[in-house]
């Protein structure tokens, strides 16, 4: 199984758990069942695959994150840019570029960017 995607309720799952971590199991139980009208049975076959992924993990009943959201959303996207753009960065932006007008804030963003990386700031 692929730990690099997660289908949307996987996602929106992932988000309650990252957003609230570490957390008891029966009060994600709760959250699961508010926010997605989850039984028991399904937030807790769910978050059994989500830690045979690695993402999370359960210590003694309290859930615990192993990957962050920030790094696993960098892996899937580092995925992307390696199966789909050969690696390529650039390629990426140039597809990504040519299907959506990107702002002059989001250039000023991706400079800085940029410069902090020549810097060695990130």
């Amino acid at each position: 199984m692929d730990e690099t995607k997660l289908g949307a309720i996987e996602s929106h799952f992932a988000d309650i758990i990252w957003q609230h971590a570490p957390i008891a199991s029966g009060e994600l139980a709760k959250l699961a069942l508010a926010e997605l009208n989850w039984k028991r049975t399904t937030t807790y076959t769910v978050l059994k695959r989500l830690c045979e992924r690695g993402l999370f993990e359960n210590q003694n009943g309290t859930i615990v994150v192993k990957v962050s959201r920030d790094e696993f959303y960098a892996r899937q996207s580092e995925k992307i840019v390696d199966e789909s753009f050969s690696g390529s960065l650039p390629a990426f932006v140039a597809a990504f570029a040519s299907r959506k007008k990107i702002s002059e804030a989001e250039l000023n963003e991706l400079q800085a960017m940029i410069e902090e990386m020549r810097r060695g700031e990130v």
